[in-house]
């Protein structure tokens, strides 16, 4: 009788999930068979291993990677600081804060920052470097993709570090390790957890993003989001589209699989 009781208030979630993720993907897969004449087809499929889209899925692939490893460098090192000040909760309420403000906003935001008027080349002319070209270029769009992607990056690792054992810490350095050992041998797999929760809340969005490349990166960065919203918005291509949209679903589903199989062997292995 429990069993089934319990069974009942699982009904919300199950409706939510059929309307919300089951349904918006075979409805994606449905458009995906057809031309843009409405013929039913599978040259949608075809033609998405052919070069143009290869490209775009590599380069989605490389910024992506690129995003993700920014974004831990910079955020593994300021999830250990905040463990180890004072006010930590008020610190982390500081990074999340960003988050709470409109993405399209944070983009225009830093279209000032980087114009050719902002202050970046403000500060350029007054150092004598001159006047330099920073929008749409793969270095602003990585710059800007890091910094909104950060705190999702922060949260699982600090929370990682927070709960870590202080006490092996100790004995590691007690034993003669140095603190670049201590970090290699103890913190670091010991937080790896973390680590892998902040890699997979940054790189799978950054696989599909879209406005940021179009509002800070221009025409110099193509990847598979971009061509997304090009075959929607402007060729009205939603076959083709379509066809995109599905294999970046395949790409994130197999890499939360493998990643959540290799959070499950370490769990035996311990």
């Amino acid at each position: 009788m429990k069993s089934k009781g319990r069974s009942y208030f699982l009904i919300p979630y199950y409706l939510w999930i059929a309307l919300f993720v089951i349904a918006p993907v075979l409805l994606v897969v449905y458009y995906s068979l057809f031309d843009l004449d409405g013929h039913l087809t599978l040259d949608n499929y075809v033609n998405f291993f052919t070069p143009v889209y290869m490209k775009m899925m590599l380069n989605s692939f490389w910024y992506a990677i690129l995003i993700t490893l920014f974004s831990l460098l910079v955020a593994y090192p300021a999830a250990y600081l905040l463990t180890r000040t004072k006010h930590k909760q008020l610190w982390l309420l500081l990074i999340i804060l960003p988050t709470w403000i409109n993405l399209l906003l944070k983009t225009y935001a830093f279209i000032g920052i980087f114009g050719t008027f902002g202050p970046v080349n403000n500060v350029f002319d007054v150092l004598g470097i001159g006047e330099q070209q920073i929008l749409f270029t793969g270095f602003s769009f990585v710059f800007v993709s890091v910094y909104i992607f950060i705190p999702f990056m922060i949260l699982p690792i600090f929370s990682a570090l927070d709960e870590l054992n202080l006490s092996l810490v100790d004995a590691a350095r007690d034993l003669g390790a140095s603190g670049w050992t201590t970090f290699r041998r103890v913190i670091f797999p010991l937080t790896i957890s973390g680590v892998r929760s902040g890699c997979m809340a940054v790189f799978i969005p950054a696989l599909s993003l879209f406005m940021i490349t179009r509002l800070i990166a221009g025409n110099r960065v193509i990847t598979l989001g971009t061509a997304i919203e090009q075959h929607f918005l402007v060729t009205q291509d939603w076959g083709m589209g379509s066809t995109v949209a599905v294999f970046l679903i395949v790409i994130m589903a197999l890499f939360m699989i493998l990643s959540g199989s290799s959070r499950k062997g370490v769990r035996h292995e311990k």
